[in-house]
């Protein structure tokens, strides 16, 4: 979808948060986060904060997993971002607009656009993540929520841009190299943890 120049997104200012440049990566403690979101946060323009590092847009990021699987998704040739072509992805975002209400709105309403279950699963928020090594990345902070699925079937809803199903760690380290990014960096992270 394209970026319409009237849309407002939910930003913090940078110095909120981390110095610049930020650390690099997934951090396991998110701190007071959701309360600074809930003090500093303010809905600018997205088309002037993609150009502004004194800002932060926020996104929810929620990786799905059953068990040890995680949902891992293909995009294909037909969706808006040709930079996200023949990427794989492990995680389902973006940004939060006035109408989500706060961190836990967006995410509801970004599960409900992105995927089909009869379920709404509960999200644990598991990190917060950054990457200013590129200049998308360093106008945006991920929160990193973690879901499971407990053998409940879930589908893509845009069958047309995605395809997605369950897969082992092993088939996730196997498209590493043709990962998004912050997929990567999550995948990372998740895979280095002690599974409880």
């Amino acid at each position: 979808m394209a970026e319409g120049p009237a849309e407002l997104v939910l930003v913090v200012p940078r110095r909120a948060l981390m110095a610049d440049p930020g650390w690099h990566g997934v951090r396991s403690e998110v701190g007071d986060f959701e309360a600074i979101v809930a003090r500093e946060g303010t809905f600018q323009p997205r088309s002037a904060m993609e150009r502004d590092r004194s800002w932060k847009q926020v996104i929810p990021y929620l990786v799905l997993r059953d068990g040890p699987r995680y949902f891992l998704m293909h995009r294909t040739r037909a969706g808006g971002d040709e930079r996200l072509h023949d990427r794989w992805s492990i995680g389902v975002g973006g940004h939060l607009n006035p109408g989500d209400g706060d961190l836990a709105g967006g995410l509801r309403r970004e599960w409900a656009e992105e995927v089909q279950a009869g379920f709404e699963p509960e999200f644990r928020l598991v990190g917060l993540l950054n990457d200013d090594t590129t200049d998308v990345g360093s106008v945006h902070v991920g929160a990193v929520y973690v879901a499971d699925a407990a053998g409940r079937p879930v589908e893509i809803r845009e069958t047309d841009k995605l395809s997605g199903s369950f897969a082992e760690p092993a088939a996730v380290a196997a498209v590493h190299d043709r990962l998004e990014t912050w997929s990567a960096l999550v995948f990372d992270h998740l895979q280095a943890l002690p599974r409880s």
